[in-house]
């Protein structure tokens, strides 16, 4: 089929699915989630089209991230939340990363199961994705599921990362506010605030503040609160807010979306909610450009063809990594540049 015919199909099917998301088709929203986070290259197309068609409606929700490590409550904490949110006239959407297995590749994508009443709403929506080879704590084409979820009228778009650690920063880029989770008594916790995840919270809360670990978690509290002054903010004038709450008990979780909706108005006075957006934007083109690159590389078949053989000198010894690196660079490089060299070669003659 010519390059032309398929753009235009790909730009037909794609307005139509447009159409759905933008008028709240739950279906739909799950089709064209699935088409934007789809590897096949023959869905690109119709994915970069649906996009472009949802960009102008996105972009009216509050982004907001969590982290925190595996067992703090993050799934308990959102959906108290969520629920919260909903009884003031919010509509969430919560966009969860699941770790991929590093043997099968497989996630378990059990997030509704652990949201049961969140799922429930009808002004809620929950979508799993595998983290796959993607750092940082979140999916590859998270930013996309977030933006085709502002389109289809979601004001709360919550995104949940995998939860292995302080390399969980990505998050911080794709949203408004980054909200970390903490456990009640973390001890050594506070030994890891130099220059990693603490210093990119915008709030942080220590959660499962209820029965005997309630004391605990205020002692807690009380010492984020001294050790944060040691750090400057992201936002000139936002004093980091450090409170406990209980999912269970659903106490605090009304002072937590206080501040959530303190810390967006406040985005929005200063004029910096913009700023913040057009440097999500970026940060965007760079991960896709970053990421297209190395799969670009990868798919290469004279590179598949090389690849063994320096894998092969990288494993035992006899050649150093960056150099393996750099050698692969410079053949995809030149791969690429001899065509044009041809061309310019001809209209010489």
């Amino acid at each position: 089929m010519p390059r032309e015919t398929r753009d235009k199909d790909s730009t037909v099917h794609a307005a139509a699915l447009a159409a759905k998301v933008l008028a709240g088709d739950r279906r739909s929203l799950a089709r064209a989630i699935t088409l934007v986070e789809s590897t096949h290259p023959k869905h690109r197309d119709e994915a970069d089209s649906l996009l472009k068609q949802l960009m102008p409606r996105a972009g009216g929700s509050i982004r907001l991230g969590i982290s925190g490590a595996p067992g703090v409550g993050k799934s308990t904490f959102i959906e108290a939340l969520g629920n919260h949110a909903i009884a003031q006239g919010r509509r969430v959407a919560v966009l969860t990363v699941d770790p991929s297995s590093a043997i099968s590749g497989g996630s378990i994508l059990g997030d509704k199961t652990r949201m049961e009443s969140l799922a429930r709403s009808s002004e809620a929506f929950i979508r799993s994705s595998p983290s796959g080879l993607t750092l940082g704590g979140v999916a590859r084409r998270t930013r996309e599921a977030l933006v085709v979820c502002e389109a289809a009228g979601f004001d709360l778009v919550i995104v949940e990362t995998v939860g292995v650690g302080q390399s969980e920063t990505m998050v911080a880029d794709m949203t408004d506010m980054f909200a970390l989770l903490l456990q009640p008594g973390g001890g050594d916790e506070l030994q890891a605030i130099k220059r990693g995840i603490m210093e990119l919270a915008d709030l942080v809360l220590i959660n499962k503040a209820d029965g005997a670990l309630k004391r605990i978690a205020e002692e807690s509290a009380l010492e984020f609160r001294n050790a944060l002054r040691l750090l400057r903010p992201r936002i000139e004038g936002w004093s980091v807010p450090v409170q406990t709450c209980s999912s269970l008990e659903s106490d605090g979780i009304e002072d937590a979306w206080e501040a959530v909706l303190r810390h967006h108005a406040m985005l929005l006075e200063k004029g910096l909610l913009a700023p913040r957006r057009s440097g999500q934007a970026l940060s965007w083109m760079w991960a896709e450009l970053n990421d297209s690159l190395v799969a670009a590389l990868r798919d290469d078949p004279q590179l598949r063809h090389d690849l063994p053989e320096l894998e092969k000198e990288v494993a035992a010894g006899r050649l150093p990594p960056n150099l393996a690196a750099r050698a692969l660079l410079r053949r995809f490089l030149a791969a690429r540049a001899e065509p044009a060299d041809e061309k310019r070669g001809e209209r010489n003659d």
